[in-house]
């Protein structure tokens, strides 16, 4: 199936384009920064700029299948003022209006629009039980949800299958929701908002993308669905929940007065009550990754297993002569390696983990990787430059490629960039129809004792969180 996707290079878009090219879909990624989408997807997806404007859309979906409508400015991106009103209006209303507009202006082969929505439907709702047969709510935000799901219903007069995807807060280890809430709870200065008594649903990202794949091929979801857990939660317990998580104190309330202060009309996606259950996916038997909030905090605030220590083997003989000059001349001091069982064959794993444009794909998005020029191919010898942010900083980054042996290893060494030693070797075997990757990376910080200081606070945290995120990235792609 052929996929016409908005949103791609966003939190939900980003983790559904490795789902659906693992299960053998083609993706095209309708979006506003072709550059962009090119450096975050990579390989992964057909990029069609929306400059092209209703002819380029009306031609990109000649050619498709299905459509999945992801894309809408951020609720709570800044200051609730009319001009930010009216762009996330449009982004969602106006753009899927765009959308249906061009499905009717001429024949097409769409069977299915995914189109996204929100449990703030519902409105402010105390403890009422909340499927998606229950009535529509009062309020800016709940009318917001009203009229973008209605111009989503339109697409029905041309003979598609429409599915109003209601998504609750969404979970996951690359923004969304926990991107705000994470940095104050770690520093133990989390809190309950409001009263805490307002229920709040949620979903864990994989189950999410998941959902939104099986709604393209299940024709029995049609309609309104509630994409959220089956486990119903209030504010206060999952404050709770996320402080165990991460093994700090939740103690600072935000009063709901302060929230209505900051965010206006916006403050009802954190403050109102809806209590919604996924009547409509427990009826097609859905099974859900995680069910359970604890579990899927516990995936996402910890995940793949990432040990770093001080460098534990002798570094003089390892690989070629360029890696052995490269280390006798940059000693490392700190060692960090993982293994990733990847559910592919060892020369499709390979083929894929060493193509330059997966790179971006494999990054967090925070740090705005892309790489400068084209793509080169990898091989012993070549070169990758690339931009990146650590943390608020801009950096350029040279890696070269050496003791590439195809299909069983190779060692990319750092040549510029923010280390004063990068040593990654990347090694692959195959383990019957699944392939084992090992990653071993020696590096040291620059700046000396101060460096060694940074590497605890902020350097080993920042790499667990990559390696993590590059995990969840291969268990979407090549499968659990």
């Amino acid at each position: 199936m052929r996929v016409l996707l908005t949103g791609a290079t966003g939190f939900i878009g980003r983790a559904l384009v490795p789902l659906l090219r693992g299960q053998g879909h083609t993706v095209a990624a309708w979006t506003r920064s072709a550059t962009r989408a090119r450096s975050r997807l990579g390989a992964e997806a057909d990029v069609i700029g929306a400059a092209g404007g209703t002819p380029a859309l009306a031609a990109a979906l000649a050619s498709a299948d299905a459509v999945v409508n992801l894309a809408g400015e951020p609720i709570l991106g800044g200051p609730w003022t009319a001009t930010r009103r009216t762009r996330v209006r449009d982004s969602r209303v106006g753009l899927t209006r765009q959308i249906v507009e061009a499905i009717g202006a001429r024949p097409a082969r769409v069977r299915v629009l995914v189109s996204g929505s929100a449990t703030g439907y519902y409105g402010d709702r105390g403890t009422e039980v909340l499927t998606e047969a229950s009535e529509p709510g009062a309020g800016a935000l709940a009318r917001l949800c009203q009229d973008w799901e209605e111009e989503a219903h339109a697409a029905e007069a041309s003979g598609v299958r429409v599915v109003r995807l209601r998504t609750g807060v969404v979970l996951g280890r690359d923004g969304g929701a926990l991107a705000t809430m994470l940095p104050p709870f770690r520093a133990g200065v989390g809190g309950r908002l409001g009263s805490g008594l307002q229920f709040l649903p949620w979903i864990h990202l994989h189950d999410l993308v998941r959902i939104i794949a099986a709604a393209l091929v299940d024709e029995r979801l049609t309609g309104a669905v509630n994409a959220v857990a089956p486990e119903p939660v209030t504010n206060r317990q999952f404050t709770r929940a996320l402080a165990t998580a991460l093994r700090r104190p939740a103690v600072l309330p935000v009063p709901a007065p302060a929230l209505r202060l900051l965010f206006g009309e916006a403050a009802a996606v954190l403050l109102d009550s809806q209590r919604v259950t996924p009547a409509a996916l427990e009826r097609t038997g859905c099974r859900f990754s995680f069910p359970t909030l604890n579990g899927a905090l516990a995936d996402v605030v910890g995940g793949e297993t990432v040990s770093v220590g001080p460098v534990s083997a002798p570094v003089a003989a390892q690989g070629s002569g360029a890696s052995r000059r490269y280390l006798e001349r940059h000693p490392p001091i700190y060692e960090l390696t993982a293994t990733t069982r990847v559910r592919a064959p060892l020369d499709e794993a390979f083929a894929f983990f060493s193509r330059a444009e997966n790179l971006g794909l494999l990054t967090p998005s925070a740090m705005r990787f892309s790489i400068a020029g084209p793509p080169p191919v990898i091989g012993e010898d070549a070169t990758i430059e690339y931009r990146l942010r650590v943390g608020p900083v801009p950096i350029m980054w040279r890696s070269r490629i050496v003791d590439w042996t195809e299909g069983v290893r190779f060692v990319d060494l750092q040549e510029r960039g923010p280390y004063r030693t990068w040593w990654h070797e990347h090694a692959f075997d195959a383990e019957g129809e699944m392939t084992v990757m090992h990653d071993r990376v020696w590096y040291a910080p620059p700046l000396g004792p101060l460096g060694r200081l940074a590497n605890r606070l902020f350097i080993v945290p920042a790499l667990r969180r990559i390696f993590q995120y590059r995990a969840d990235v291969i268990r979407l792609r090549f499968g659990a």
